[in-house]
């Protein structure tokens, strides 16, 4: 079981290269990946997001990538004539204008004038930086898995002890059930013999009453399934990847509580039922973390 929350870091250090990778995972119903990196590496993003998802079904993951290359490199310079011509251009018309001004136009300050001499600088990832890059990520994705892992754990023990406490509460109830009917016909006949003033009513009808009333209210067919969903949800926690299994579980654990509780008219079951409902939803917040 792994938990969608969690961190990972990965680092590559080598020939004047240092690569740091980050991921931080938040919950998500889908997969969502965004990738903050250096424009250098604007080429790489595609394959940044597909080592992700081999990684990652679900969650929300922001990748962080930083970059310090003091690799010896040899720089291209190069003119942007048409400005160069522009800045001479203007010069030799001011200086028609002012012809007392010194004229100190050359070659030199003409290069120092802005954007005339420019650098090329990298545009791309080279083969050794792509390399790296991966190599960093890959680090930071094991180490997330290492987090997202140890958080699951600690998750699925705590779910599947409120399963136990969910299993007691249904229990309850099973015992409970059965006594429903036969205190709603003790309550029926005590109400009819005060309105009748201590005459004695018709057995037949008190018990064809209680019958109906025990169809009515029967939630055996409600903890049976409550029963067998306790069951599948301890087997699915023993998986991987669990998340939208559980998600479809927990909805028919609400379902079945939801049935008793309008099926209720015993306060004791309904007390049960009302806890039953808060532990369901105790859970369904944890699933919510779980991929």
């Amino acid at each position: 079981m792994l938990s969608m929350t969690g961190y990972g870091r990965g680092e590559c250090k080598r020939g004047g290269i240092e690569i740091c990778a980050e991921i931080k995972t938040v919950n998500n119903r889908y997969l969502d990946v965004s990738v903050k990196c250096p424009r250098v590496f604007s080429a790489c993003e595609d394959g940044i997001r597909n080592a992700v998802r081999e990684k990652l079904s679900r969650g929300h993951a922001d990748v962080y990538v930083s970059l310090s290359d003091k690799r010896e490199k040899t720089k291209t310079l190069y003119v942007d004539e048409n400005l160069a011509a522009a800045y001479v251009a203007a010069a030799k018309r001011v200086g028609a204008l002012f012809p007392d001004i010194p004229d100190d136009l050359t070659v030199t300050n003409v290069l120092r004038y802005p954007e005339v001499l420019l650098c090329e600088e990298q545009s791309s990832a080279d083969e050794q930086l792509s390399s790296a890059l991966f190599e960093a990520l890959a680090l930071a994705l094991d180490n997330l898995n290492v987090m997202r892992e140890t958080e699951g754990a600690k998750l699925r023990e705590d779910m599947l002890g409120r399963m136990s406490e969910i299993e007691k509460l249904v229990n309850a109830i099973a015992v409970r059930a059965p006594a429903v009917a036969e205190n709603y016909r003790e309550k029926l006949t005590a109400k009819i013999k005060k309105i009748l003033e201590g005459t004695e009513p018709d057995e037949g009808r008190l018990l064809t009453e209680a019958a109906l009333f025990a169809d009515k209210c029967n939630i055996d067919e409600e903890i049976t399934r409550l029963r067998s969903h306790i069951r599948q949800f301890e087997s699915i926690c023993a998986e991987r990847l669990v998340g939208r299994k559980l998600d479809f579980l927990v909805q028919e654990f609400n379902r079945e509580a939801n049935t008793i509780c309008s099926k209720s008219n015993d306060l004791e079951v309904t007390k049960n039922a009302l806890a039953l409902k808060n532990e369901i939803e105790k859970v369904r917040e944890q699933v919510q973390n779980i991929e």
